[in-house]
């Protein structure tokens, strides 16, 4: 087998592999390129490889960073099988449409306002685009052994990351590969821990928190101050959260700080996105992918006040109270979230919350970073409220984590390649596997192709 590496160099996005193998060509993962400029450009290049002559697709879960490139795929001559957990296959009906319907009002939101160098701006892809592939998608059993195409076998453990995360081994009968995707946490209070990974003879590893250990102070502290002090100055915290999985683990930790009277009982949270809200509801659903109990699970979806319409979004804008709104996109890169900042990041009493990690390249991570201005919609907005982040919010597992489910491997693998990461945490979770596990391991370079013994 050969393993091409299409993404996740470098960065934390764009993930696809591309396994080769006498019989057929496998992609693991589809996702965007998300970040700076000449990153987001690859999305628009054309693949190494023609998409008709892609057999198929393996996603390790629904992330846009993972999944999003998919209606492009198909639009370009895929026509294989997409393979995914059940989870991932629902979360992907609600993110892809979602994602073409964002492109498109951003598209013409450029040309009426005239801000792009195109003329005519022309979305990557379209709704219609993302509700042809997900034609394409066949979900299957968590754990079970399933034929891809071409003599290659593939099966999937869960990684606790978001709903239906999982890794995923393939093999050809005599070589076998495994990709982590998006490790979660083995101390999540919501989602459940990773399962040990499979024995491979290769390894693809995450690093996005491969330099780093989580904070381990009790994220509830932390979140309860700076709504607190942010209620105190008749501010407005605005938190930037993914869609799935940060936007329903806010909700449940708003919930709990009520319960325990740690915020006003009476204090207005909103849940801006009405996708998030579907998501949330998938929750009820996949209860193998989580630790909540049911009443648990309902006090989470009932936490924040759901805000559908247009309008709705635009009177929150309006309003001069204290409240916390919740609003897609987790790294501030579009969505409804962007309406918001315009509204609130310039007055001092308000507060920014990041609650997950920032690409290099985004409106989230140039915030945190302390620029006095971000563009949005072609205008530059003064940054004056105060930006802070929970870093231990993270769903993604720290240095120590990775290590740690690494460990759970049978045997060690003939070589690990480290993916998904900015440069230095890939390079320091690089060091720490050669020193602490002995194993062979290196980053791979973008497009470079490996062949696998």
């Amino acid at each position: 087998m050969q393993l091409q590496f299409l993404g996740a160099t470098g960065t934390v996005t764009g993930s696809k592999y591309l396994v080769r193998s006498e019989h057929a060509n496998v992609l693991v993962d589809c996702g965007l390129f998300q970040g700076y400029k000449q990153l987001r450009l690859r999305n628009r290049a054309p693949l190494p490889v023609a998409p008709s002559a892609i057999d198929a697709v393996v996603l390790t879960h629904a992330h846009l960073d993972h999944s999003g490139y998919l209606p492009l795929l198909v639009r370009e001559g895929f026509r294989g099988k997409i393979y995914c957990s059940e989870a991932t296959f629902d979360l992907c009906k609600l993110l892809l449409p979602d994602s073409g319907r964002l492109l498109e009002e951003e598209a013409n939101l450029a040309n009426r306002r005239q801000y792009s160098r195109h003329s005519p701006a022309l979305p990557l892809y379209t709704e219609e685009d993302a509700l042809r592939a997900l034609k394409y998608f066949r979900p299957v059993t968590i754990g079970k052994r399933f034929e891809v195409t071409g003599r290659l076998h593939a099966f999937m453990r869960q990684t606790g990351h978001i709903l239906g995360a999982c890794s995923v081994r393939i093999d050809n009968g005599t070589t076998s590969i495994c990709f982590s995707g998006d490790l979660g946490r083995a101390a999540d209070p919501v989602m459940v821990a990773p399962e040990p990974p499979p024995g491979a003879d290769y390894l693809v590893v995450e690093s996005t928190y491969g330099n780093r250990r989580h904070d381990p102070t009790d994220p509830l502290d932390l979140m309860a101050t700076t709504i607190q002090e942010t209620a105190a100055r008749g501010g407005v915290v605005v938190v930037p959260a993914f869609a799935v999985g940060r936007a329903q683990t806010m909700l449940y930790y708003i919930n709990q700080l009520k319960e325990q009277g740690r915020i006003p009982e009476l204090l207005p949270v909103y849940l801006n996105s009405p996708m998030a809200a579907d998501v949330t509801e998938l929750y009820r659903r996949h209860s193998s992918s989580h630790r909540l109990k049911p009443d648990q699970c309902r006090a989470m979806c009932n936490a924040a006040k759901i805000v559908n319409s247009v309008e709705e979004s635009k009177e929150l804008n309006r309003r001069q109270v204290p409240m916390v709104i919740v609003a897609a996109s987790g790294m501030a890169t579009g969505g409804r979230v962007l309406h918001h900042l315009k509204a609130f990041a310039p007055d001092p009493r308000n507060t920014i919350l990041f609650a997950g990690f920032q690409a290099g390249g985004t409106r989230g991570a140039a915030m945190l970073a302390g620029v006095d201005a971000i563009k949005i919609h072609g205008e530059y907005v003064p940054v004056r409220a105060q930006v802070t982040q929970i870093e231990n919010l993270s769903a993604h597992a720290d240095g120590d984590e990775i290590l740690d489910w690494m460990r759970g491997m049978p045997a060690k693998p003939k070589r690990v390649f480290i993916t998904h990461g900015e440069p230095d945490a890939a390079d320091t979770l690089r060091r720490r596997i050669d020193e602490e596990l002995g194993w062979d391991s290196t980053v791979p370079e973008y497009l470079e192709s490996i062949e696998l013994d």
